[in-house]
């Protein structure tokens, strides 16, 4: 085959200013949810979501939970030829209870020097703040032993716990598969009255379109660890305006500006 010689030369090549806000990803090698419902919530923008992997062995344990913190860098590492990145998301929830927020950002800034770092805790937060919510109730997917840190996390921060229920399962990836309905009928039962607002832990868990439902049902907010961190991200993004309806009355508020430096 005759090898055809460019009509142009390459000093004749421009390229474009690329006006596409992009975010990076690091998720479990497990994961089955993160990555589409981050794409869900930014449907309409013009955004990429650039995805790094690490290894993870269920089951869903602390001791398994704190093995990923070595890995983080190298992960982390692999988003930096694509950068620059407006923010970049470590979609494991309870891992960052267990290693920490602040080891986990660190890791990750190693390799994204100057990039914000969003985990589901920080954006729980974040979503609480600007919610201005004191008092949560709170439904996992995971077993006691993994649940226990995280209802110790929250304390931690100030907010009045006032129901943990959880779910018993181990293997995140049974997590991904757990039904609408019954995700739904846990999150209603896990409420109470004096709560005011639900928190719905796991980037694995497929929640994201049951929470209009749910947020009807139990009047009251409901926050998601997906929808925190998409929320957030996009806040950080530039994105301020994108406010998506059906992804709950989170996305009705904006990020409070003098927060973006305890991110960042």
């Amino acid at each position: 085959m005759a090898i055809v010689v460019p009509s142009i030369s390459s000093e004749e090549v421009r390229f474009d200013i690329p006006e596409t806000a992009r975010f990076g990803l690091v998720a479990l090698a497990t994961d089955l949810t993160s990555e589409r419902d981050l794409y869900q919530q930014m449907q309409g923008r013009d955004v990429a979501i650039h995805v790094s992997r690490l290894a993870f062995e269920n089951p869903t344990t602390p001791d398994n939970l704190q093995l990923m913190a070595p890995r983080l860098v190298k992960a982390a590492g692999l988003l930096a030829p694509v950068s620059p990145l407006k923010a970049v998301c470590y979609s494991c929830t309870a891992a960052t209870v267990v290693i920490g927020d602040h080891e986990v950002r660190s890791s990750i800034q190693k390799e994204l020097p100057g990039i914000p770092v969003v985990t589901p805790t920080a954006a729980a937060i974040r979503a609480f703040e600007a919610l201005d919510v004191r008092r949560i109730a709170v439904l996992t997917p995971y077993t006691i032993a993994t649940s226990q840190p995280m209802a110790d996390f929250f304390t931690s921060q100030g907010l009045d716990v006032v129901n943990f229920d959880c779910l018993g399962v181990e293997d995140d990836r049974d997590m991904a598969r757990i039904s609408r309905q019954t995700i739904i009928n846990a999150a209603v039962a896990a409420d109470r009255k004096d709560a005011q607002a639900l928190f719905i832990s796991c980037t694995a868990l497929p929640v994201l379109d049951s929470i209009v439902e749910i947020e009807d049902r139990i009047g009251k907010p409901v926050v998601t660890s997906n929808q925190a961190a998409g929320w957030l991200l996009t806040r950080l993004g530039g994105l301020s305006d994108h406010r998506p309806a059906e992804f709950g009355k989170l996305y009705s508020f904006d990020l409070a500006s003098e927060k973006v430096r305890d991110i960042a």
